[in-house]
């Protein structure tokens, strides 16, 4: 069974309203670079799955649950689970914690997509196997 990766995040001044709320907004970017460093993680950098295979990942559905509110210079951990992949499609459910408290949930499914064309193409076979190898 994979593991579920974690990324901290601290809530600066500029991520919040004026009440001193996270706007919702930024939660979306604490998730997408929680999904950048998972790659990483995993051993793949996006500029290199660009370059050397001509792909990127890009948002194509997420289905997001705001539970909690984060605050001005809270510690969150955002969290990323993989839940599978086919063809083009990469599905994670993902959460932001702050301690053990859940604040937002999400189910995210990331599109594999060609660099020109921004159509869907295969996810790159070094990614599956990998995915696949840490499921086991």
């Amino acid at each position: 069974m994979m593991q579920v990766f974690s990324w901290p995040v601290r809530v600066y001044y500029e991520d919040s309203d004026a009440a001193g709320v996270v706007y919702y907004a930024n939660y979306l970017k604490f998730m997408e670079r929680a999904r950048t460093e998972w790659l990483r993680a995993l051993g793949f950098e996006q500029t290199a799955l660009s370059r050397e295979h001509g792909v990127v990942f890009v948002v194509r559905a997420l289905t997001i649950e705001f539970l909690q509110p984060a605050r001005f210079d809270d510690r969150l951990e955002i969290a990323v689970e993989f839940t599978g992949a086919r063809g083009s499609l990469i599905e994670l459910a993902q959460a932001v914690r702050r301690g053990e408290e859940t604040l937002v949930t999400a189910s995210v499914k990331v599109a594999c997509v060609n660099t020109r064309s921004f159509k869907p193409v295969r996810i790159p076979k070094p990614v599956t196997e990998t995915l696949a190898a840490r499921q086991r």
